[in-house]
């Protein structure tokens, strides 16, 4: 059974009370199984989680299985590269599958299939072109036009078919049809392409085919000879649903006509004798994934690689999986994430901001605390001993006891940041500024005396002092601080680079473009600040890299999972700011 580590507790969507009234019925036995069945042919993206999300979970909330299986038809596109980021992103969400399989994998039997459609007299070979197939194929509200080679004999139609398989024919010569109706109100029944000829080298078969079979062909097919029950797909396959149901019942038809079988015979008793075609799955959709401020078209994320508008697939500005993971989100806040938004039947958009509180919520429960400076200026304690040294006693976590502590060293000088100064500040301003006292989180309060600027005008060092009877940031006399700032030993400091990654697109629906725009119009050029001087304590040495934690008063980051260099060189990403946008905009609906 697939598993999934500290799953939520889900709510009972549409599809789960369609899989409760089945059970219920005895429809499938009670057996419950689903796939996820994504093309290789690119990098997952976060709608693609959610899809995860739904077919594990439910295969987990019915003692179900699920399938992973691999939707590798279309050769030109597909690689092994796809395939193997896809099982990482599967297990990074914290799922396993039950059997992993690839559409592949029945490339014969889909072959057989096809061919036993020919001798049904439900599939035939045409010799149009592609253009021509589309200008028969009608409008929504005139009929398609038969093919001339529509009324072709069945021994005519398979020894061509056979003909394609043994590559006697050219790419884009023929191919092979289903018979159903031109004059069909669905237009993606009227007679739509089962089989293409490519001449293409496959990443699993090599050059053993020449003919590959159309998705549409391929998907219902697949499920039914896995068994599969209830195959769940995003809306947008609502409308080829019918041609689902063809091709499955087409066969269960065609299996039930042994005299149809010949030296083929064992091949389809083998068919007929699977689960699948004696309780056939069906296919059930769900509003598809829309999220603001992002596009989750693969063909416009591969854009935005290609044309180096990002760093690559897992560039963490990307929507893609591999990209939150690099940025630090978490599996658990993603799950999080996939369960707030739900399954609905109706197209909808989602606030990117809901996706960021997620991985806020999650990271202020997980992400041990450290003190880092962005942007550093000097802090000089004028009354503290110039070789003196403290050690402090710090909690990773405020809140949990159980992650432990580390010890932040403490000495004359210090970095705090540029922005925890002011040189004439307003009332309600809290920082360090001269005569003004502040705490330095769990050390001493100061008080400033004074700075220097340098030639530029820009303030070199600040000066204080540090009332001893401070330490660890308490008052013994009770006064009231309102300012607290992080800081760093300047002696003990790390250098480290931070990269602080904003929006990628400067409008929250970068797909509405200008006649002759292009979504690429949209990309902010201010979506990444890299900042190469920044200090950090000492006990961020040996982080390993994709570990979350949070600067405190700054934001969550984690370790980069590429560039980062445990003791040699230390890289940051920002993964969510502190400000939580989704609890305001909340709280203003609300009120």
């Amino acid at each position: 059974m697939s598993t999934t580590p500290d799953a939520p507790e889900r709510g009972k969507d549409f599809i789960r009370t369609i899989i409760e009234r089945d059970n219920e019925t005895g429809a499938y036995g009670g057996r419950v199984h689903t796939r996820f069945p994504p093309e290789p042919n690119g990098y997952l993206h976060i709608g693609h989680a959610k899809s995860i999300c739904l077919n594990f979970g439910i295969a987990l909330d019915y003692q179900g299985r699920c399938n992973l299986r691999f939707d590798d038809t279309n050769p030109v596109k597909e690689d092994v590269e796809y395939v193997e980021s896809i099982k990482e992103d599967v297990r990074w969400l914290g799922f396993e599958w039950d059997a992993n399989f690839y559409a592949s994998d029945y490339f014969e039997k889909l072959y057989l299939i096809a061919e036993l459609f020919i001798k049904m007299g439900k599939a035939y070979v045409d010799h149009q072109s592609a253009e021509e197939i589309r200008a028969n194929r009608g409008t929504l509200k005139e009929p398609g036009t038969d093919s001339p080679y529509r009324g072709r004999t069945m021994e005519e139609n398979l020894a061509l078919f056979r003909a394609m398989r043994k590559g006697d024919l050219p790419d884009g010569a023929c191919v092979l049809r289903a018979r159903i109706d031109m004059a069909s109100p669905n237009v993606v029944l009227r007679d739509p392409t089962l089989y293409r000829i490519k001449h293409a080298s496959h990443h699993r078969t090599g050059d053993a085919w020449c003919i590959y079979p159309m998705y549409d062909f391929t998907h219902g097919l697949s499920d039914a000879i896995e068994g599969i029950t209830h195959s769940i797909c995003t809306l947008e396959f609502e409308n080829n649903r019918p041609l689902y149901d063809w091709c499955v019942d087409t066969l269960m038809q065609g299996l039930g006509m042994p005299e149809l079988f010949g030296e083929n015979a064992a091949a389809y008793q083998e068919l007929a004798a699977l689960p699948g075609f004696k309780q056939r799955p069906r296919q059930y959709e769900f509003a598809r994934l829309n999220l603001t401020g992002t596009v989750l078209s693969k063909r416009k994320l591969i854009q935005l690689v290609q044309e180096g508008y990002v760093s690559g697939w897992d560039d963490p500005r990307m929507p893609t999986i591999c990209g939150l993971r690099r940025r630090g989100c978490t599996p658990a806040a993603l799950r999080d994430f996939c369960d707030r938004i739900g399954v609905a039947k109706a197209d909808s958009t989602v606030e990117h901001a809901l996706l960021e509180h997620c991985i806020r919520q999650d990271l202020n429960d997980r992400a041990p605390r450290y003190l880092g400076v962005m942007d550093p200026v000097k802090l000089i304690i004028e009354n503290y001993p110039e070789d003196g040294l403290d050690e402090f006693t710090m909690p990773l976590h405020p809140e949990d006891e159980s992650m432990g502590t580390r010890v932040v060293p403490f000495a004359r000088e210090l970095w705090i940041e540029r922005a925890d100064f002011m040189e004439e500040a307003p009332k309600k301003y809290f920082r360090l500024a001269p005569g003004r006292e502040v705490r330095l989180r769990f050390a001493y309060y100061v008080t400033c005396t004074g700075f220097t600027r340098g030639d530029d005008g820009r303030i070199t060092e600040v000066r204080a002092t540090f009332d001893p009877e401070t330490r660890g940031g308490w008052s013994k006399d009770g006064r009231k601080i309102k300012g607290t700032l992080h800081w760093v030993s300047a002696a003990h400091a790390l250098t480290a680079e931070v990269r602080n990654y904003g929006p990628l697109f400067t409008c929250d629906n970068p797909n509405a473009v200008a006649e002759g725009g292009s979504f690429t119009d949209h990309v902010n050029p201010d979506s990444l600040e890299v900042l190469t001087g920044c200090l950090v304590e000492p006990a961020m040495a040996h982080m390993a890299p994709g570990t979350n934690f949070q600067f405190e008063r700054t934001g969550y980051y984690c370790a980069d999972s590429r560039d980062h260099v445990p003791g040699q060189r230390l890289v940051f990403n920002r993964t969510a700011t502190l400000r939580d946008t989704w609890a305001k905009i909340q709280q203003k609906t609300e009120g």
